[in-house]
């Protein structure tokens, strides 16, 4: 089984690695293009024999009120896949029949393969909605799910907890499946799919729940010749785990022996890195012992002072800073790759898409290239900066006058999670950096 997300999400693509075995991969309709989106899909469902696309948001949700631009309708539509429609039915009655309807008819080029409720009371609430939903709808009902706060996964700030934090234990796994087979009608779902073609353009089902160009590098290939692979650590732990699979597969692609580490736990860096790479994720929740670990914090610093190209997104970024003040107002020294600190806040920053062009060379590409991504973040920088932003950004809303993108010596962090399959040029741009740094290191 084969999974996808779409939308900028880190969080539910880990959970389904876990479930699946295999890696989630994000498709986006606003930083990817179509073809890029059609050739992530294609190149990882050749061997599948169930492929689950999970939507983001509602079904014609996305990048602004205008357009279907990034929604989950928009890709069902690339893909030509039909939607799973998904609907919280909670305290609804013979309005679930509405809204249904409304989702049917908004567009006539959509696919539907049925509809399931969710939030259920009771069993007689589901037939409730069936009845409510009987001829008036094309697509059939295939069940509902009951609330049952015994599979829940806790929230925090930005979303559900993550896999490295709620690790489900394969019993849980089977209680999720066991629920889904006793709540839909599963023979029925399949059924609905029977004469979709088995073409590698298709796959099975979209699932939605309510409430620029692309090149992507052929594995085989690389820009690095025989031999002169750089390995990049990878910053992985509980504090930083947000990247795209795309993005990593990207590096590898480009010649980079990709390894990973723990700013929490390890004392060191792994031996002969030539680059490193800090995702996103949760530094302040382990601000604590981050901070503790002063002797890998002083050789990051040391690393970026001698020039090793250092790449840093969101909590990243935060990490590279010099201090971290969290929620709680508490003060925790970072590695100071960076001159200023960022400091948490109780209410939500900054969260949209944004698109960058680089106003200098950098590790990731030169002046003038453009790359697309998204932030959402509950924290900030502390003013002022003292570091000029390398980074022109432009949001839906047209703001531009944002300083993003801080780069000292070889070190570059922003706020802002970038997907390279937007600008194909990036991994390779970063990883021809590290080469050269490598190859001083030998001189």
């Amino acid at each position: 089984m084969v999974s996808f997300k779409v939308g900028p999400d880190f969080i539910d693509p880990g959970h389904h690695t876990r479930i699946t075995g295999t890696a989630c991969r994000n498709l986006d309709g606003w930083m990817l293009s179509k073809s890029c989106n059609q050739k992530i899909f294609n190149r990882h469902i050749k061997s599948a024999d169930f492929v689950v696309v999970e939507g983001v948001m509602g079904l014609f949700d996305g990048y602004d009120g205008k357009s279907e631009a990034g929604s989950t309708a928009q890709m069902a539509k690339w893909l030509n896949l039909p939607v799973l429609l998904a609907v919280n039915a909670k305290s609804m009655a013979r309005s679930a029949a509405a809204v249904v309807y409304g989702f049917e008819k908004f567009d006539p080029d959509l696919r539907f393969s049925g509809v399931i409720f969710n939030q259920l009371g009771s069993a007689r609430h589901l037939n409730y909605l069936k009845d409510a939903i009987s001829g008036r709808v094309q697509m059939p009902c295939l069940g509902g799910m009951l609330r049952n706060e015994d599979i829940a996964i806790p929230e925090r700030h930005l979303g559900l907890v993550t896999l490295q934090d709620h690790p489900m234990a394969p019993s849980a796994i089977d209680r999720l499946a066991d629920f889904m087979e006793s709540s839909v009608d599963m023979d029925a779902l399949m059924a609905c799919f029977s004469d979709i073609s088995a073409d590698p353009e298709t796959a099975l089902s979209t699932i939605q729940v309510e409430p620029a160009s692309c090149r992507l590098p052929e594995p085989a290939k690389s820009r690095q010749d025989a031999g002169s692979t750089v390995k990049i650590g990878i910053a992985m732990d509980s504090a930083f785990c947000f990247y795209y699979s795309d993005n990593l597969d990207a590096l590898t692609t480009a010649g980079a022996e990709l390894v990973p580490f723990s700013p929490i736990a390890d004392s060191s860096l792994p031996e002969g890195l030539s680059g490193i790479y800090f995702g996103g994720g949760y530094p302040e929740l382990h601000a604590e012992k981050l901070a503790a670990n002063s002797q890998l914090r002083s050789t990051i610093l040391a690393f970026s002072l001698k020039g090793m190209p250092i790449y840093a997104e969101c909590g990243g970024l935060m990490y590279l800073c010099r201090e971290l003040t969290d929620m709680d107002g508490r003060n925790h020294p970072m590695t100071g790759c960076f001159s200023f600190s960022t400091r948490m806040l109780q209410r939500l920053k900054t969260l949209g898409y944004r698109e960058i062009i680089l106003k200098n060379d950098t590790i990731l590409g030169k002046a003038g290239q453009k790359i697309r991504g998204h932030e959402f973040h509950y924290s900030e920088i502390i003013p002022p900066a003292e570091v000029k932003g390398v980074y022109a950004v432009t949001s839906r809303f047209g703001e531009s006058n944002v300083e993003e993108g801080f780069q000292v010596n070889n070190t570059l962090g922003s706020y802002i999670h970038l997907h390279f399959g937007s600008q194909p040029e990036a991994a390779a741009t970063f990883v021809q950096a590290c080469l050269v740094y490598q190859n001083q290191q030998t001189l």
